[in-house]
């Protein structure tokens, strides 16, 4: 997506309206997540930002390597040291390489574009992406998209699964963050969040893109918590006559994801108690 089409970032107002200079800098941040080079011109603009602050905030953040400017196009784009700190907040929960495997062989087998998203605030965050091989195929999101929970399966998905308190502050939130996707209310998402705790899956078909939709479930940790989803883009009929098989295979897969996340925090707990015990 260009940035100058870019979703302005979601943002939950502080108490008492102020907005201070860190909270301006992660809208720029969340605004160039997509990667690729930007003009300062866009990014300000998707950031609701005026060009003097954003092109301050980024240039203390290219001091810090945290954005590159390339010298020629005057462009900018992320740097190296939010690779650290990406990689170090991974290191917590990085499901990516619990969920490829799955990821490959739900393409293999239904030819759909599958897609792995994680939450992140009132935001889902995709950071994996097989695309299908289905000639017509979902194409709109991307690695390091962003958008407001809800809007779309996957992210409804982990909307749907969060603890009722959590999805009921998030819901108050949402409600103004839908600008951008008028098909979404707060009264269709309740009743989709509802329609799939009682499936056990989410659909959701021509509330973003026209003739296109998704089925997706939720990954969960061992407390039951949503920390990613999978799900599957597809036209809708390509989705509404395979449901119960894309369902199938979807619940699959989480479990297998599940299980694997399950084993690898007790090996990861059995690994700190031998560290800490051998430093006594």
């Amino acid at each position: 997506m260009p940035p100058s089409t870019r979703p302005k970032a979601v943002v939950i107002p502080p108490p008492g309206g102020s907005t201070s200079t860190v909270e301006r800098a992660m809208r720029v941040l969340r605004v160039m997540s997509e990667g690729g080079n930007a003009r300062l011109t866009d990014i300000a603009a998707a950031a609701d930002l005026d060009k003097a602050t954003a092109l301050r905030l980024l240039e203390v953040m290219v001091q810090g390597g945290f954005v590159m400017r390339d010298a020629q196009s005057k462009q900018f784009s992320l740097g190296p040291e939010l690779m650290v700190l990406g990689a170090a907040a991974l290191r917590r929960f990085d499901p990516r390489s619990l969920a490829r495997p799955s990821l490959l062989r739900l393409v293999g087998r239904f030819e759909d574009s599958v897609v792995l998203s994680i939450p992140s605030g009132v935001e889902s965050l995709c950071i994996d992406v097989e695309e299908g091989t289905y000639p017509i195929r979902a194409n709109y999101l991307r690695v390091g998209s962003r958008r407001p929970l809800g809007a779309g399966a996957g992210s409804l998905a982990l909307l749907a699964w969060m603890p009722e308190a959590e999805r009921e502050a998030a819901l108050d939130i949402l409600a103004g963050q839908m600008g951008r996707y008028p098909r979404i209310t707060p009264a269709l998402l309740r009743e989709r969040i509802a329609d799939a705790r009682s499936r056990g899956h989410v659909v959701l078909l021509d509330v973003v893109i026209e003739r296109m939709g998704g089925i997706a479930v939720p990954i969960l940790d061992p407390e039951g918590r949503p920390v990613a989803a999978l799900s599957i883009a597809a036209l809708n009929d390509r989705i509404l006559s395979r449901e119960a098989a894309l369902a199938q295979a979807l619940l699959h897969e989480s479990t297998v994801c599940q299980v694997r996340w399950a084993e690898a925090m007790r090996t990861r707990m059995a690994a700190t108690r031998h560290t800490k015990e051998t430093a006594r």
